[in-house]
């Protein structure tokens, strides 16, 4: 039984790979941002768009507009206030998703929408699974919402499953664990995947608690097997092995984003001045990195290949 299942998973792997590999030579060229060595990516909401700026430059350089970039007219209201984008397959795609409920999977060199649908209540976050299926989280109705995604762009049909989830803000995967985390109100919940590219699932695996309330982001500490994670009151990193928490940042409250890089990458946060947006990006000292008067930044992110949440190995995925 076990040679049987082993065989099959391994056949499973190959037919996707081969299948996306022949996806990827139709678009081969370098999809990174061309000349940006220090780039953030911005849920920005006074556009109601995706932005990338180049921090070095001090400007944007590169957006992605609902409307102008493949998602039909009756659901560009599902795109309204970006509330996260996470850099994803090697930083060369940017997995966001909006308050107004939607989910999408863009390629950076050409602004193409490869996936979208609609989750709704609230959507604060979403996470890229190994076989490129997609789950995002949902604060308002408390959820996370599983998708079977593909490269059509938008798929009504598509297989969707929901898993109440207390304050819905924030989903990441762990690629060496094999498991998925949110932070939950107060209460660490992992769950194990499936596996299964046509029914997607999540199965509770094991909770903690966490000090505080109201969890709100949690993203990987660049470089380290942690996660940051931050409430209402601190913002902490969290040893995945230990299950240990220690302080993150000087700045401690309200903090919606946090991201790391390698040297040279300070800490960045998003922290509102504004209800909750703010027009600069600042490091855990409170120092400015990237400003720019007007805009609504929610969440911003280093535009960098994410080892906690990818394989070292090529993720096959709908690109």
């Amino acid at each position: 039984m076990y040679k049987h299942n082993k065989m099959k998973y391994t056949l499973y792997l190959v037919t996707v790979l081969l299948f996306f590999y022949s996806e990827m030579r139709a678009f081969s060229r370098d999809t990174t941002v061309t000349g940006c060595r220090r780039c953030i990516v911005l849920a920005e909401q006074a556009e109601h768009r995706i932005a990338i700026a180049d921090v070095n430059a001090g400007k944007i350089i590169w957006e992605w507009k609902p409307a102008l970039c493949g998602v039909k007219p009756e659901h560009v209201k599902w795109f309204n206030n970006p509330s996260e984008a996470k850099p994803v397959l090697n930083g060369r795609y940017i997995l966001m998703t909006a308050s107004g409920g939607g989910v999408a999977l863009i390629r950076i060199a050409d602004k193409k929408t490869m996936f979208y649908a609609y989750a709704g209540g609230n959507t604060h976050s979403a996470a890229l699974l190994p076989d490129g299926n997609i789950v995002s989280a949902s604060s308002t109705g408390n959820f996370l919402m599983i998708f079977r995604a593909d490269t059509t762009g938008y798929n009504a049909n598509a297989y969707t499953k929901k898993i109440p989830v207390a304050f819905g803000h924030n989903v990441v995967w762990d690629a060496a664990g094999r498991r998925l985390w949110t932070a939950a109100m107060d209460s660490m919940k992992v769950y194990r995947y499936n596996f299964n590219r046509d029914t997607p699932d999540l199965i509770a695996d094991t909770s903690f608690r966490l000090p505080g309330t109201e969890a709100h982001d949690l993203y990987p500490v660049y470089g380290e097997n942690s996660l940051w994670l931050t409430n209402l009151t601190h913002v902490y990193r969290l040893d995945i092995g230990s299950r240990q928490l220690s302080p993150g940042a000087t700045i401690q409250e309200n903090i919606k984003s946090v991201s790391s890089g390698p040297a040279g990458f300070p800490v960045i946060l998003g922290k509102p001045k504004e209800s909750w947006w703010t027009d600069e990006v600042i490091d855990a000292k409170g120092q400015r990195v990237f400003m720019q008067p007007g805009l609504r930044i929610y969440k911003a992110r280093w535009v960098l290949p994410d080892p906690f949440s990818e394989s070292k190995t090529p993720m096959p995925a709908q690109i």
